[in-house]
């Protein structure tokens, strides 16, 4: 098997606060935007091969696919590893830390956020200290 690509697709409650916390903060391109009323159902995010998808719950739910209340059970985390860390902590200035940043025993400096809709995030870069 041969894997192309990995994807997270993040439910939230609502799309548009996570759409400024990756375009605003992180230099991201909404590359797809799908409507669900005067609101955002699905968004597709990207920067580089680097790609997050956010879907609202109200669109999963109205999705025959899937059992929508299964999907409401809590956070994703991610492990981002990026190249600077100082770039990323001056991109979040004013955004709360969710974990202090620290270096760890295998040799990665990080830190970590949450994004508006309560999904945790820890950016990391080896060898940087």
């Amino acid at each position: 098997m041969h894997v192309k690509k990995l994807t997270p697709v993040l439910l939230v409650e609502e799309i548009e606060p996570c759409v400024k916390f990756w375009v605003d903060r992180l230099g991201f391109e909404k590359t797809v935007e799908v409507p669900e009323g005067d609101k955002l159902g699905f968004v597709t995010l990207q920067k580089g091969g680097v790609e997050v998808m956010y879907q609202s719950f109200a669109s999963v739910e109205k999705d025959g696919a899937f059992a929508a209340q299964h999907y409401r059970k809590g956070p994703t985390f991610l492990y981002i590893e990026v190249a600077s860390l100082d770039d990323v902590m001056a991109a979040m200035k004013g955004v709360a830390v969710a974990m202090p940043e620290r270096t760890t025993f295998y040799g990665a400096w990080e830190i970590g956020y949450r994004d508006p809709g309560g999904h945790s995030f820890t950016f990391a870069q080896f060898g940087a200290q």
